[in-house]
């Protein structure tokens, strides 16, 4: 009887009992990633050294080898995030319906979910390493000298791409199902072809969820590290800069820059989400006639 009282006074206070089973969740975020957050903020204005508070930012633009990181991680996340992107639509829209061996096929194409990046990279280097099975058959067909497809910018491309198409397909697929399929139904009685329905109807209403599938898929690409490594070149082209963060922590001891290079990189990826829903939020307006 009490409970119930408890429950009603809260109802007229116009609290709901049930938003208490947030805060697990909001305790969660809280330590795991807003302290750390702010911890690693206040810790970048904090030179090593002493001095200007800014200095750590001064010195990541004023070496260009810390600067070239931002290009490279842009230039490995963007290619990435598209392409997973891309790829996923087709699939997805092919997948979309009832068919014999869906369950089946869908579980292979999800199947690098759980190979985990360490794993998928050593796969990369069996197949695609100099004396690997693709090199085997290439050299096999008359090739004079090994593909270079590891230890490089594709070995990392590549190792993105397996593990990051998996989540974009997923994604894709869901924003598919909840796009009603009489809409396509009624364009087609009016004599719309697969294309028009497919140009006119799915792709504007599908453009939102791709746009946020993207956000996703580029800041699991953006965060690369163990790939750059292991297949990549990180001293060189794949020195992304999470790269650059941990060394500067932990092989130069100076938490401080390494600190300000993360931040940065939170920067970057802030500011391409940002300027993706963005646009997300004007497809949106436009597929629902500027409604909402």
């Amino acid at each position: 009887m009490t409970a119930l009282l408890d429950k009603h006074r809260l109802a007229e206070k116009g609290v709901d009992r049930v938003l208490w089973l947030l805060l697990p969740g909001a305790v969660f975020v809280l330590l795991l990633f807003v302290y750390p957050f702010l911890y690693g903020l206040q810790l970048s204005f904090q030179p090593k050294g002493g001095g200007n508070p800014l200095q750590n930012y001064i010195t990541f633009f004023t070496d260009d080898y810390l600067t070239e990181t931002v290009w490279i991680t842009l230039g490995l996340g963007l290619p990435a995030a598209l392409i997973n992107v891309l790829a996923s639509i087709p699939i997805a829209f092919r997948t979309r319906g009832r068919f014999r061996g869906k369950r089946t096929l869908t579980t292979v194409l999800v199947v690098p979910i759980t190979l985990g990046t360490v794993l998928t990279a050593e796969g990369l280097l069996a197949f695609f390493g100099p004396a690997g099975w693709f090199n085997r058959i290439w050299q096999a067909l008359g090739a004079d000298e090994p593909a270079k497809l590891t230890h490089n910018y594709w070995g990392v491309l590549f190792s993105l791409v397996i593990t990051g198409f998996p989540f974009a397909f997923l994604l894709t697929s869901s924003y598919l199902s909840g796009i009603d399929p009489t809409l396509e139904q009624a364009a087609a009685t009016l004599g719309a072809s697969r294309r028009q329905r497919f140009r006119t109807i799915t792709l504007p209403l599908l453009a939102p969820g791709l746009a946020v599938t993207f956000c996703l898929s580029f800041v699991l690409a953006f965060s690369v590290f163990p790939s750059a490594v292991m297949v990549g070149d990180p001293a060189g082209e794949t020195h992304v800069m999470a790269i650059a963060a941990y060394e500067t922590a932990l092989r130069d001891n100076d938490f401080a820059l390494g600190s300000a290079i993360a931040m940065l990189m939170a920067l970057v990826m802030f500011v391409v989400v940002g300027v993706v829903l963005a646009w997300r939020t004007t497809l949106y307006r436009g597929a629902t006639g500027g409604k909402g």
